[in-house]
């Protein structure tokens, strides 16, 4: 299925949502993110997605924005601003963040600006060996304004985060994966390959618990120590009456692989004779 330079397919429990406009290094316009926020949003709600895969075609992850059309409507007249109501380009990495399923960027190749955002909102990002990383807005005389100032710091700190942002210097994916920047660095010939791999292993997992988990570091963030504490705990007590714990407990006894549904317990009506 396609939605403009966008296509998405689903398979196996794994969605993947793919940037297709090869001849201009996937540049972002303002039909494909309201392409990528669609199918986010319909991969969110189905049930039988179990992992979203966001990568791209050709030699780019993500160019950045498509300048031509930035500078375009930089010369129009400037017009009274219409009503808010969404802007995919900001909340975009807001939707991905809340999503209970795991988000994994393949970036096959460069990430530029907003390209790198809609990277580093994703909860894992694996490299090809090519892939090389740039903040470039300083260059246009602008800020991170899609994210990278909220992932920045979080990830490789905040001397570097500005480090990164002021300069604007393309780094490669091995000193990416080195400061943290990326999860993971493999081969350009097998990124889809671990990709692929990665994705069905988290498919095939304990569905509430993967999503559960997730949920639980992100807000853990904002909390402090024993917050944290009596939040998971709450959760652990909703988790052990799942399905998927019986299942993992059962096989670990019985010495075979667990087989995960992703199913809860129904609890039994409370007995009032």
């Amino acid at each position: 299925m396609e939605h403009q330079d966008i296509t998405y397919a689903k398979e196996a429990g794994i969605a993947t949502i793919t940037l297709n406009r090869p001849d201009k290094m996937n540049a972002l316009t303002p039909g494909m993110f309201e392409g990528i926020y669609r199918w986010m949003e319909e991969s969110t709600k189905d049930d039988e997605v179990k992992v979203i895969v966001i990568t791209g075609t050709g030699r780019a992850f993500s160019s950045g924005a498509d300048v031509a059309a930035m500078a375009n409507m930089a010369n129009q007249p400037q017009n009274p601003p219409e009503p808010q109501t969404r802007t995919p380009r900001v909340h975009l990495a807001l939707l991905i963040q809340n999503c209970g399923k795991p988000v994994i960027a393949a970036m096959n190749g460069v990430a530029v600006g907003v390209g790198l955002d809609l990277a580093l909102a994703c909860d894992i990002r694996i490299a090809s060996d090519r892939a090389q990383l740039c903040e470039g807005y300083i260059r246009r005389g602008m800020l991170p304004a899609a994210g990278s100032a909220y992932f920045l710091p979080r990830l490789v700190g905040i001397d570097r985060a500005l480090l990164i942002s002021w300069t604007a210097d393309m780094i490669d994916a091995r000193e990416a994966e080195k400061i943290g920047l990326v999860t993971m660095v493999v081969p350009h010939e097998e990124l889809a390959s671990a990709t692929r791999e990665l994705a069905e292993k988290l498919a095939q997992g304990p569905t509430i618990a993967v999503q559960k988990t997730k949920r639980a570091i992100y807000d853990s963030l904002a909390m402090d120590l024993k917050t944290s504490l009596d939040y998971t705990a709450a959760v652990r007590r909703d988790l052990l009456k799942s399905q998927d714990f019986k299942e993992g407990t059962t096989s670990f006894v019985e010495k075979r692989a667990p087989v995960f549904k992703g199913e809860q317990i129904q609890q039994s009506p409370p007995n009032t004779d």
